[in-house]
């Protein structure tokens, strides 16, 4: 499994150069993380992906949209892969809101306030990304899936701490070592 971290959003620009929270909400791409999505869209289109998941907030969508256009696959919304609810870009838009803005994306799985309303404790997001983890093992396409998340996601995932734009590859849990 392809791991993607969104490209770089005005939360990640403002808080990178003040250590500030800046108070933006759903924060979305500078131009700096457009151009780190169309590179990271141009890296991928040789890898064999043929699943996209994405998380809900705009920072990642802005991060599919290329992407998913230079594979020509769909992308599949999902809140299990929603970054650790921690600061102001952490609040999301509300399903209704998604709904128009990404019309022609599948939102199946998104409820109306899909991100919670107060810090996520740190036992609570790693059992969510533990169980997103044994679900997509329990999948044949592991191999060929793409997930664009969030720092603290893959953080949790692989123990790496990406930058903007960057990818890892996540070994299936029932690989050998």
């Amino acid at each position: 499994m392809i791991l993607l971290r969104h490209g770089q959003s005005t939360f990640n620009l403002h808080y990178g150069a003040t250590g500030i929270d800046p108070g933006i909400p759903d924060a979305p791409l500078t131009p700096l993380g457009q151009e780190q999505a169309q590179a990271a869209a141009e890296a991928l289109a040789g890898e064999g992906v043929r699943r996209i998941l994405c998380s809900p907030y705009t920072r990642a969508l802005q991060t599919a949209a290329p992407v998913a256009a230079r594979l020509g696959l769909p992308v599949l919304v999902t809140p299990a892969v929603r970054e650790r609810f921690a600061a102001s870009c952490d609040v999301g838009t509300c399903r209704t809101d998604l709904a128009q803005a990404w019309p022609h994306l599948d939102l199946g799985d998104v409820t109306e306030m899909w991100w919670p309303d107060e810090a996520e404790p740190h036992d609570l997001f790693h059992a969510r990304t533990a169980a997103f983890r044994d679900e997509a093992a329990a999948r044949p396409d592991w191999d060929h899936t793409l997930v664009i998340c969030h720092w603290h996601v893959i953080l949790a995932l692989t123990g790496r701490s990406l930058g903007n734009g960057e990818w890892v590859r996540l070994p299936h849990p029932g690989a050998a070592a």
